[in-house]
């Protein structure tokens, strides 16, 4: 189908010719269930946590375009790369993906000692903040879900990554791009989450049409900002949408 390829293209946030390799007194390792992932802390302050878009990694979905610079100056930053990306390690076997990256953030945030953190997604990252707030939403300030609404746990969207194939990108195993559809959730498990989110979405994006609207078809009080002139790509290195994230987390600090 070449719609599939198309599809996926929509999770490219990455640019590997500008790949930033230098390491900095912040970059660490820890053990996730055996998966070394690599993290870097930024800054001072309440706990957010940044979860990349697929084929893309911390440095380059949040260093790059100056948002961890941004939030690090009022926030404590932690980045992480998922299993399959960026500095942390690459296993072919799909089992450490999918659901197991759900459960990434919360040993991220058991391995630092932080009972709760805001949690800001991108793409795929947003699939895995909404997934992990319908599992452990006891551990989330708020939640920023950027470039991503629902993907609905039957739909055919959720079919279409489970029967994705191919080589994977770059590093990245193809089984990454495959477990993505066991990050589906009910509308049931959508309508308990209580925690205050926002949706961030670029105006050209077409994730609007296929997980956002959905999603507010279920979720009126989810508020949606559109970032001005923006597609999936590009969306991240906007002025806007690094303000956009600053402005909701200083709303819901020490609320």
């Amino acid at each position: 189908m070449r719609t599939i390829p198309m599809l996926l293209l929509l999770f490219f946030v990455t640019i590997p010719a500008l790949a930033i390799t230098s390491r900095s007194p912040s970059d660490r390792k820890f053990d996730a269930k055996g998966v070394k992932l690599h993290y870097f802390v930024e800054g001072e302050g309440e706990p957010v946590i940044l979860i990349h878009g697929l084929y893309s990694s911390a440095r380059i979905n949040w260093q790059m375009p100056g948002i961890v610079s941004l939030l690090s100056k009022k926030y404590q930053v932690i980045a992480l790369d998922l299993p399959g990306h960026g500095e942390s390690d690459k296993p072919a076997n799909e089992e450490v993906y999918g659901l197991e990256m759900v459960e990434d953030v919360m040993r991220l945030l058991d391995h630092l000692k932080i009972q709760k953190a805001h949690i800001v997604g991108y793409s795929m990252g947003g699939m895995i903040a909404v997934k992990f707030m319908t599992r452990h939403q006891d551990r989330v300030l708020s939640c920023v879900v950027s470039g991503m609404g629902w993907l609905r746990e039957g739909s055919a969207l959720q079919k279409m990554w489970e029967r994705m194939q191919g080589r994977g990108f770059g590093s990245t195993p193809p089984a990454c791009a495959r477990s993505l559809g066991n990050l589906a959730v009910t509308e049931a498990e959508l309508k308990r989450i209580r925690v205050p989110v926002v949706v961030i979405v670029g105006d050209r994006d077409p994730v609007k049409r296929l997980y956002v609207d959905p999603l507010q078809s279920v979720r009126r009080d989810w508020g949606v900002i559109e970032i001005e002139d923006a597609g999936h790509l590009n969306c991240i290195v906007k002025t806007q949408f690094k303000e956009e994230i600053a402005e909701w987390l200083d709303k819901q600090a020490n609320r």
